[in-house]
């Protein structure tokens, strides 16, 4: 399956916190939209890797992506190396996405601007013709090279400039859905789990006031906030709002 849009997240609901307003919006809209997680989160604090596995299924299905799957690189310890970006140069040739988001290229978690680096090194590393990679289900079929055209970096846990922002007033309920998804994760009043940063009731909050002030900087009632790796370029300065 090609896809349109491919999001990579360290975690399992790194995608939803940062981008999946903007999935949804794109998804409703047509796009073929996947999601790819490198590792299973097996060394959060709350739940186990078995109880995110079946959270990243749930949320998968609110947002209607197209396919998801799970690289199981070793949470924490994965590194940007020539073993994973070919596992994951793999991936990107198998799909096609000509867009890509991924990681924070700095944040809180060391796995985040890990991620963001393997994933933007893969992507450029995917278009060179002399890297050879095996489609998976035949030994003598060859992978064709493909580079998206864009790679993008979705805000995490530090406030940063956006370079570009996405309307999603229409969708933030559905993120929100998805975000809560992940019970194990965020705040419940109930939990007999330590407490971690990401349960208090402050953060879950934060993940709809984020987009909120976001939205209110540029007219809009919410919007998600990118990076970008090269200039964005439009056909005519009136395609700007």
């Amino acid at each position: 399956m090609k896809l349109d849009i491919l999001a990579i997240g360290s975690h399992p609901d790194d995608v939803e916190l940062g981008c999946s307003g903007t999935l949804y919006k794109e998804i409703k809209a047509g796009k073929k939209v996947g999601i790819i997680d490198l590792t299973r989160g097996e060394l959060g604090t709350r739940g186990t890797a078995e109880t995110r596995d079946k959270e990243s299924d749930d949320a998968a299905k609110i947002l209607g992506v197209h396919l998801r799957e799970n690289m199981a690189f070793a949470d924490g310890f994965f590194v940007n190396d020539k073993k994973h970006q070919l596992q994951l140069i793999k991936v990107i040739r198998k799909y096609k996405p000509e867009i890509v988001l991924c990681n924070a290229i700095e944040d809180r978690h060391i796995d985040h601007a890990k991620g963001s680096q393997l994933v933007s090194d893969a992507c450029f590393l995917s278009g060179l013709l002399k890297i050879d990679t095996k489609c998976d289900d035949f030994d003598d079929c060859w992978q064709d090279p493909w580079r998206p055209k864009q790679v993008y970096h979705y805000m995490q846990w530090k406030n940063i400039e956006p370079d570009i922002v996405v309307d999603i007033s229409n969708e933030i309920d559905k993120k929100m859905e998805a975000v809560l998804a992940y019970k194990t994760q965020f705040y419940n009043p109930n939990s007999d789990e330590p407490e971690t940063l990401i349960s208090s009731k402050n953060f879950t909050d934060s993940v709809r006031y984020r987009a909120r002030d976001l939205g209110r900087l540029v007219g809009v009632e919410y919007a998600e906030g990118f990076t970008t790796e090269r200039y964005p370029a439009v056909n005519s300065i009136f395609d700007l709002k």
